[in-house]
């Protein structure tokens, strides 16, 4: 109980304990440390670069709450122009530079992995090499030629035959004229007479005709193909054929 004739003290809050100190011009940098206002907190929230005093702030208390690098030491150094000769002593309305906090190098860590691991750029892609042409084999305008280039195309499409019977067979039904025609026989009465070197009726030709050489049953290379693959489907090549056919 209270003596007689004295009131209790009464309790000032937090807040009203500062607001009184802010009338003494300065705020001791001993312990205990005087926590920083709401206000303050807000501001550290939002990470300002700048911090206005208020009263009951220290430096150390300060840069614990912005995580200023190098603490209150690099804090004082970065303002001793405004805070004065004593770090102990900083002035409500003050604003101190709070400089790089020990947040800003996290964020550029992260920034720097991510940098890291962004996936490398695909190089360009190399332009197709084209293959080289084969060259061309020429063969001359000639039967010998003629007869030479038919092998060419039928070794391709897998049709048998062989120069000497191509030869001996085109010597009989030509004479090796790649445009003898037979106006007489059976097949000239009939509208579709034997034409070429190996003498092959028109609807034969058709039937027959080897894909990639000419629709004209007079082109040499064309009727010999022609023929040939005729020869091979009825008699098992041109080299059995030893008479009309």
């Amino acid at each position: 109980m209270p003596a007689k004739g004295k009131h209790r003290r009464p309790k000032h809050y937090r807040i009203t304990r500062k607001l009184a100190l802010a009338g003494t011009g300065g705020a001791a940098l001993t312990l205990p440390l005087i926590s920083a206002t709401t206000a303050g907190a807000a501001e550290t929230a939002a990470a300002p670069t700048t911090y206005s005093v208020v009263a009951g702030d220290t430096l150390s208390e300060i840069a614990a709450k912005h995580s200023v690098s190098g603490g209150w030491q690099q804090l004082y150094a970065a303002n001793r122009s405004v805070v004065g000769a004593d770090p102990s002593i900083i002035r409500p309305g003050i604003k101190l530079q709070l400089g790089t906090t020990q947040a800003e190098p996290e964020r550029a860590s992260r920034s720097a992995a991510r940098t890291t691991l962004a996936p490398a750029a695909k190089p360009a892609a190399k332009p197709a090499v084209k293959a080289a042409a084969k060259p061309v084999t020429a063969y001359p305008n000639n039967l010998d030629g003629w007869i030479r280039e038919s092998l060419a195309v039928m070794a391709k499409h897998g049709i048998p035959g062989s120069y000497n019977g191509i030869h001996r067979n085109v010597m009989r039904e030509s004479s090796g004229n790649p445009l003898a025609i037979n106006n007489w026989d059976i097949n000239a009465i009939n509208g579709i007479p034997s034409k070429g070197l190996l003498q092959v009726i028109d609807p034969t030709f058709r039937a027959y005709h080897v894909p990639g050489t000419s629709q004209n049953s007079y082109d040499p290379v064309a009727n010999i193909t022609a023929a040939c693959n005729y020869a091979a489907a009825r008699y098992g090549s041109i080299d059995n054929v030893n008479g009309a056919y």
